[in-house]
């Protein structure tokens, strides 16, 4: 019982930091997205799809190749999730055998909670992957829409005006935004997986997780690429997004 008790207090407390990580990540790229990682990039997509739809004969070509090479990064951690989504099933109904002395649950039901939840890791990759291919594969086509076309449509008693740039831009946008959601997913797997061992190694696998996530997340020399205004105008329409 002394054993289960780790599994009880160290696995919520890991994950828990794990969330409360991803929360705060997220209010940073609502309110600063120039100080993250995800928010630059979406600042730099934003210019790349205005730059490739302002001569669409010249850059179109160009652009749909790079959407291609995201596609194929997006199947590529689609297959694997999946892959490996059968693997656990696999090991689920085979059995387990005792892994040596484990401080924490051993049993039965408790290996099963185990697979399975790493099963849902990655199923849950495989679905946010594929949601990234579908909005990709919507991109490679609006980008060579010339920039200048509009999208009306009526909404209540407003009329809301999203120009094609706009658009294409937000859809690759989601796109990416999907695409490190899977990643996260595959990230999340690696303390689920040492869980296996034991709820100390997924708590410490958590922590060391957290730190690593944030010098990967979180930039704090932008550069002089664009000025005060700009920037300024860049986060505004983020924020709107």
């Amino acid at each position: 019982m002394e054993k289960q008790i780790l599994d009880y207090v160290l696995v919520p407390v890991g994950l828990v930091v794990m969330v409360a990580y991803h929360l705060w990540l997220l209010r940073q790229i609502i309110r600063r997205p120039a100080t993250t990682v995800l928010g630059i990039n979406s600042i730099n997509r934003r210019m790349w799809v205005r730059a490739m739809m302002e001569d669409t004969s010249k850059n179109g070509v160009l652009a749909v190749q790079t959407l291609r090479n995201n596609i194929m990064a997006s199947t590529l951690l689609a297959s694997t999730a999946i892959m490996l989504s059968s693997v656990i099933a696999v090991l689920m109904s085979g059995g387990h055998r005792p892994i040596g002395e484990v401080y924490g649950d051993n049993s039965k039901l408790g290996f099963s909670i185990k697979f399975f939840s790493i099963m849902v890791c990655f199923l849950g990759a495989f679905l946010l992957n594929v949601q990234s291919i579908r909005y990709y594969s919507h991109a490679s086509m609006l980008i060579n829409v010339p920039s200048n076309i509009h999208r009306r449509s009526k909404m209540g008693s407003k009329d809301c005006v999203t120009t094609a740039e706009e658009y294409v831009w937000m859809t690759v946008n989601r796109g990416s935004y999907f695409w490190s959601l899977g990643l996260r997913a595959f990230y999340l797997s690696f303390p689920l997986f040492l869980w296996i061992f034991g709820p100390i190694p997924m708590f410490v696998c958590c922590v060391l997780l957290v730190f690593l996530l944030y010098f990967l997340d979180v930039t704090f020399h932008f550069g002089s690429v664009f000025s005060a205004n700009s920037l300024h105008e860049e986060e505004d329409g983020l924020v709107n997004v």
